[in-house]
């Protein structure tokens, strides 16, 4: 588990696990957190959240489910 800074709509800082994240974003309650990885900090509304999604549009690659017994 990790966990990620961020900065509530009050100016309050703290730290929260990072599945906690998602949560918070949705309620509105912070204004920006701290992705570690672009060492920066994530404006809500303003800076990309997620990436987007991308469909592998090639064969199937996973093995088929044997007989079920």
């Amino acid at each position: 588990m990790r966990h990620i800074e961020v900065k509530h709509q009050n100016g309050r800082h703290m730290f929260v696990d990072d599945y906690f994240l998602e949560d918070l974003i949705r309620s509105g309650e912070i204004e920006k957190f701290y992705r570690p990885s672009e060492k920066r900090w994530v404006k809500i509304g303003v800076d990309p959240i997620r990436k987007e999604a991308r469909f592998y549009r090639g064969p199937e690659r996973r093995k088929p489910e044997g007989p079920k017994r």
